[in-house]
């Protein structure tokens, strides 16, 4: 072989190493071992009007990604009603064999003014969760819990934080239990602020109507015009705010408008999946080969 031949022979070997190396870095390694994450929470996280599905669309193919999250279901009536007896089968089943996670999140409907549904703070829900570790662990699973999702209601220009007692007591519990927490009320809550009123609702289940988008446009206006300041001492669009009944936006009623400031649409379930896609990542460090590399 002449000193040209070789050279051309070196030179095709790196390239096609070259092309090997790149076209497999990007994608998942095939050697990955295959896991198994479920899903377990309220309608935030639930198929249809969540970012549950979302989520688990941004797994690569070796993650068997079920969602077992419910409407309408509190920490309590979760297990109440069956749905946690699910979630143990499938540890059962999957035990010895399969690594399984189970992404724990709840708190809309642990809050007061939900008959049937509603836990106490401070004896209650805790107790719920952990206990939820740590029938988890007994079969062999691996827990993670994540802080509620924020809502997307406004008073004015400023997000009203109402989850956060939920959020306190969920950390207080992964201390305790040694379980990582996502944070996903603070990251979602600093999100929702940055997109402010108007873009927010845009990641409803449907747009919301005609006389809302007038309400958010009244409200700017008086918030904005010397802060009108009525009788009570509140601005005029804190005591519109005020008027929403926090407890009825779920579950969702078939015969009313789908709009409300606690489910998603496709773009909302996409915004929130994305967020907790990362929390994931920085969380849980032998967790990035098990995601898809999305396209820009």
């Amino acid at each position: 072989m002449n000193a040209y031949t070789k050279r051309d022979w070196l030179t095709g070997l790196i390239s096609v190493w070259l092309w090997a190396f790149s076209t497999t870095a990007w994608a998942s390694p095939p050697h990955l071992s295959p896991i198994q994450v479920i899903l377990v929470g309220d309608s935030t996280l639930a198929p249809k009007n969540g970012y549950g599905d979302a989520l688990c669309a941004r797994f690569v193919p070796q993650v068997k990604c079920i969602n077992l999250a419910k409407n309408g279901r509190s920490s309590g009536s979760y297990r109440a009603e069956g749905s946690w007896q699910s979630v143990l089968d499938l540890l059962k089943q999957a035990q010895g064999t399969l690594p399984t996670y189970v992404l724990i999140e709840f708190g809309h409907n642990d809050q007061p003014g939900k008959p049937g549904r509603s836990t106490d703070l401070v004896t209650e829900f805790p107790r719920n969760l952990s206990r939820y570790v740590q029938e988890v662990r007994a079969l062999g699973g691996q827990p993670l819990l994540a802080t509620p999702l924020t809502r997307r209601n406004f008073k004015g220009d400023q997000l009203v934080h109402d989850l956060e007692p939920w959020a306190d007591a969920t950390r207080q519990v992964g201390l305790e239990e040694k379980v990582p927490v996502l944070e996903l009320l603070q990251v979602s809550s600093a999100a929702i602020q940055t997109l402010g009123h108007a873009q927010a609702d845009t990641l409803a289940v449907e747009p919301p109507p005609a006389a809302h988008q007038i309400e958010i446009q009244g409200s700017s206006q008086e918030t904005s015009a010397s802060g009108a300041i009525g009788a009570s001492g509140k601005s005029s669009a804190s005591v519109t705010s005020a008027k929403v009944d926090l407890n009825q936006l779920e579950p969702v009623s078939p015969q009313k408008s789908a709009f409300d400031h606690t489910h998603v649409g496709p773009k909302g379930a996409a915004f929130f999946a994305q967020q907790m896609e990362e929390l994931m990542r920085k969380t849980l460090l032998e967790w990035p080969p098990y995601f898809q590399i999305q396209k820009p």
